[in-house]
């Protein structure tokens, strides 16, 4: 409808145009009329050209006034062609990489159905890996566990052992005294031993004193049995003896042990002897399980069981002694133990754990009281 609103305002607008430059023409050519000095009939053609450019030029000016798109096509033709080309080329690239695209596309879908195909029994393979693997470490646990008891039940035979090896020299150096003559105080052996507690630092002096007689009275029976102890056979180096009093002039609660240097044979004179102290310490609460071992299911026959028995027993006293008691041995009821033991011979399960408990509390100079039972 624009278009030919517009067609006609041209046309009307030609005519007018044209009416008025003939109508000025002819009235220039009647007036005679002369322009920049040209001859009337040649100003009148003048005017009628101008005219004529006026109507172009109006014409031309109001189709691009009302007219985008006759601007657009005047002066951005050629843009528009080199747009439409490069558009048509980039179509043209566009549904060839398009084309390539589906091809690609179309590989990579079944080479993604390829490797599921061949990953889901590789999945299958992981999955039954992985539940072998958790299998395997829990019997690795288990293992390390076991290893670990073992370890330490054989550090304690070990200790056993040493402790086996220290006492078997004594007796090699007892029995030399033996052949030699009757051995009334074996080399270590304690004459006396007492708790002490001091309230005033000055006490340390009169307490020695009278542990030292009490140890001189003691290794008077053994050696000289029978004569009334009426001289000093014992002999402590004073420097021991001084450093003793400066330990026990500390805060604290310790324990004093006189021990004997040597093995003294019955009737000798002389008893050679040095203080033993240590900080006065709990090594064993009532009720606190102090060792543990465990039978497996093939140790039933008496054999074992009874060295399993003795080797609970050995790590007990290690273990006491490793706290700091002074004790040589425990205190236990052998009938319990031998019903235990029988007990373990005739079980029908299959492991069993077994555990040393205290039965009261022991300090270091105490003795140590305990029963051995299965574990709860």
């Amino acid at each position: 409808m624009t278009g030919w609103f517009l067609l006609l305002a041209l046309l009307v607008l030609g005519g007018v145009l044209s009416t008025l430059g003939d109508r000025l023409g002819s009235r220039v050519g009647k007036a005679r009329l002369s322009l920049l000095g040209l001859r009337p009939k040649r100003t009148a053609v003048v005017i009628t050209v101008l005219t004529g450019s006026l109507i172009s030029a109006l014409s031309l000016g109001l189709l691009l006034l009302v007219s985008r798109q006759l601007r657009v096509g005047l002066f951005e033709l050629n843009d528009l062609q080199n747009r439409l080309r490069s558009s048509r080329s980039d179509l043209k690239t566009s549904k060839r990489a398009q084309k390539q695209a589906s091809k690609e596309l179309t590989a990579a879908q079944q080479r993604a159905a390829e490797l599921r195909r061949t990953l889901l029994p590789l999945q299958e393979q992981t999955r039954s890996l992985e539940a072998e693997r958790q299998q395997l470490s829990q019997d690795v646990d288990a293992k390390d566990i076991e290893i670990q008891r073992t370890e330490e039940e054989l550090s304690t035979v070990r200790a056993q052992i040493r402790s086996g090896e220290e006492e078997l020299k004594q007796l090699e150096d007892t029995l030399l005294a033996l052949r030699r003559g009757n051995v009334a105080i074996s080399s270590g052996e304690p004459l006396a031993t007492a708790t002490l507690r001091l309230e005033r630092p000055d006490q340390a002096k009169d307490v020695i004193d009278q542990l030292l007689r009490e140890a001189n009275l003691q290794a008077y029976q053994k050696v000289l049995p029978g004569q009334p102890a009426k001289n000093q056979i014992l002999l402590v180096p004073r420097s021991d003896i001084k450093r003793l009093e400066q330990v026990i002039q500390n805060t604290g609660t310790w324990v004093v042990n006189i021990r004997s240097a040597a093995n003294v044979l019955l009737g000798e004179t002389v008893v050679y002897a040095f203080p033993e102290v240590r900080s006065n310490v709990t090594v064993a609460r009532e009720g606190e399980v102090l060792a543990r071992t465990t039978l497996a299911s093939n140790e039933r026959d008496p054999d074992a069981v009874r060295n399993r028995l003795n080797l609970l027993l050995a790590s007990t006293l290690a273990e006491v002694q490793r706290r700091g008691s002074l004790s040589k041995g425990l205190q236990f009821d052998g009938n319990a133990i031998n019903s235990l033991g029988q007990e373990l011979i005739e079980r029908s399960d299959g492991r069993a754990e077994l555990e040393a408990v205290a039965l009261r509390r022991s300090e270091t100079a105490d003795p140590v009281a305990i029963e051995l039972r299965l574990s709860q």
